[in-house]
Parts: C-alpha cells; structure tokens; sequence
C-alpha cells in the first residue's frame, strides 16, 4: 500500500510512531535564555541589577572649613617620640602650601627651598694669601659655611638624621669618578690636598649637588712611620708654622663649607697645639670636623670653649672594608640617629665603600631617616 492510497489515521502495523524530541527544545531554549541574558547585561549600564535606586539633589556652598575646625593628632617621629600637633595658622601662610612634618619651630626654613647651591666660590669670600686665595668671613658677615651649604628645604628638626662624609676624592680619577657618579648629592665629600686637577673635580661635585670640606693632616701617634703627607700639622711646631702649612693646605680647593681631621691623634690631643689651628679654622666662617678615630680628641671641648661651629664623626663605616661589616656599621649609624636624633659617619673612597653607602642610601628614606650634608648638624642642634 502507497502513501496515495493509504486512508488517513491509517498506520500499517509495525510502523513505529515518530517521537519529538523534546530534550533537544529544552536545551536550545536555555542557551537561547542564557545567550539573551548574556547580552542584556552587556548593553545595559545597569550596576545595580535591578534594584529600586532613590536619586535625590545634594545642594552645595561655597563654605570653606577653617583649618582650626579640623582635629589634629600627634605623630610619632623617628626617635620614638609623640611630636604635639602643630599650632593653629595665624593666616599669614599660604593655604595651599603643605608644611613639612612637625611643629612650625620644627619646621626648615622656607627661605632653603629657593636658595640657590653656588658651583664656584664668592669672591667675598675669599682673601689672597701667600699660596693662593684662602676662604674668609664676607664683609657683611656671611661665611663659607653657610653660602657653600647645600639647602634642605625637607628638613624637620624631629626627625633621626644622618650625615655622610666620604673622604679621599681627588686622590684617586677613577675612584673620584666613581664616587661622583653613585653617590646622592646629599653626602658630603671631603677632598685630599694633594690629588690632581683638583678644580676640576671640585667644579663638578658643586654642580652635582655635594658639600665639600678639606681634609687637613694632622701628626698620628706613630709619626713619622706614619706620615699623613706633606705639610702635616705638628705638635713640634710652633703655632705660626702650622698655621702656615694649614694656609698652604686652605689654598688647595675652594668653596667648601669646613676642614676635616685626617688622622691627628697626637695632634688633636695637645691642646695648645690644636687651640690656634682651632682659632683661625673658626675666625674664616668654617666648619670644623673631628674624624671621630681619637677618644683621646680635645677638639669637641676647644670648639665650644670657641663656641666654634663644631661636628665629630661617630662611626667609621669602611674600618674594616668589606661588604658586611660597612653595612653593620650603617646599621649602626641609624640606631644612634633613632636614639639621639643625629648621627655622623665618615668613609674612604674606596669602591666597595661608595657602592655600600649608595645602595643604602637609596633605600634610607623609606625607613624614616633623612640623609643630610655636613652642614644640616649646626641647623639641628
């Protein structure tokens, strides 16, 4: 029998009945749901799904808050100490200038962030000498420690700080070279009186940022074994020969905010050998710097005798020059400067010595210390 002929509701017998499949509808019809709802959330900017949202108008005014209304807390500082919060504005500031960290008193002065370091020296400061110009106080009264000093606007006076001085430059071209390169303008370097082309080097640690001081001789305990170099200062001598010599040395760089002892032992012991070296150091505006390698050193009680600008080194970072005893003795440095709020630390320009203290000084601010130059010790005392 053909389809043609077959009666209508007619099935022949065996012929199975043809099943809708309806598993299959239901699943098209949920990815269909699934792929519409998909695209909903796509093209509709709706973060809140949905739900009821209540808009209402906020008015605003022009209404300032005074900075007296606004609670201030103390904060600790480096040392450990709870600093008070600072004062209430006498309204002579600037509103929207953001003071430093501490108490106005604590504060730097903000004449420091638009001084100008100098590169080359003040002719005023300087007075022609038998060897050459030698630094002086200026006729009204400025002195190389202050005109030669690096400015440090940052400085608050609460907060642990840390000089570095580097001695040795100049000695060395590589070894200057490379402390020129590393080293953060904020560490002071001292240069040797006998290095070469000393001007050179002088010119691009000024335009580089850096304080300078002069290292100055002084006779050790085992002279002349261990002789510091021509022009030495000596107990033998009387006070018109050494200061003679100290003269020669004096001419050997400019601009530099001080002197510094290099060896001395015997030297900084014997008072009256070390009054009038002290004397003329001090009646030409300069900084005096005690190495700090001598606990038998008189030159602490004769600057304040003076009242002479005065700072003493408390650890000699590069003593014994390897990696891990330099940075024991920078770790060192930062407990004195958390406990006593300042501390001083000098150094050779010794490679392994420059690479130590650069890489620490990198990372130095963010555990709270300030790295400052020579000069900030008189600004924080």
């Amino acid at each position: 029998m053909s389809d043609l002929t077959t009666p209508l509701g007619f099935k022949p017998p065996g012929e199975e009945r043809r099943k809708i499949p309806v598993g299959f509808l239901l699943g098209l019809g949920a990815v269909t749901v699934a792929a519409l709802l998909t695209l909903w959330l796509v093209m509709v900017d709706d973060p809140l799904g949905g739900e009821p949202v209540a808009r209402s108008r906020i008015a605003t005014t022009q209404e300032t808050v005074d900075r007296g209304e606004i609670a201030t807390v103390g904060v600790k500082s480096g040392t450990g100490a709870l600093l008070p919060p600072p004062k209430a504005d006498d309204g002579a500031g600037d509103a929207d200038a953001i003071a430093a960290v501490g108490t106005p008193e604590q504060a730097a002065d903000p004449a420091a962030e638009t001084k100008k370091m100098p590169v080359g020296a003040d002719p005023g400061l300087l007075v022609d000498g038998p060897y050459g110009r030698l630094p002086r106080i200026a006729e009204d009264g400025r002195r190389p420690l202050d005109v030669y000093a690096r400015p440090t606007p940052g400085m608050v006076a609460s907060a642990p700080k840390i000089a570095v001085i580097v001695g040795g430059i100049g000695l060395s071209q590589t070894g200057t070279q490379e402390a020129l390169r590393q080293l953060p303008p904020d560490v002071t370097l001292a240069f040797a009186p006998y290095g070469s082309d000393l001007g050179r080097w002088v010119t691009k640690a000024r335009q580089d940022g850096h304080e300078l001081l002069l290292q100055v001789p002084l006779e050790p305990f085992d002279y002349p074994d261990n002789d510091p170099g021509p022009h030495t200062l000596l107990t033998s001598l009387d006070a018109d020969k050494n200061i003679d010599r100290l003269h020669w040395l004096m001419t050997r760089v400019e601009a530099y905010v001080g002197v510094m002892t290099y060896m001395g032992a015997r030297f900084t012991a014997d008072g009256q050998a070390l009054d009038p070296v002290l004397a003329d150091v001090a009646g030409r505006g300069l900084l005096f710097v005690d190495e700090g390698t001598s606990s038998r050193s008189l030159v602490g009680d004769g600057a304040k005798t003076r009242q002479a600008p005065y700072a003493r080194g408390d650890v000699l970072i590069d003593a014994v020059a390897t990696e891990q005893e330099i940075d024991s003795r920078l770790a060192q440095l930062e407990q004195i400067a958390r406990s006593r709020g300042i501390a001083v630390g000098t150094a050779s320009a010794l490679p392994i010595s420059v690479r130590r203290i650069a890489a620490w000084a990198a990372a130095l601010e963010a555990r709270g210390i300030t790295l400052v130059p020579i000069s900030a010790t008189q600004r924080a005392r």
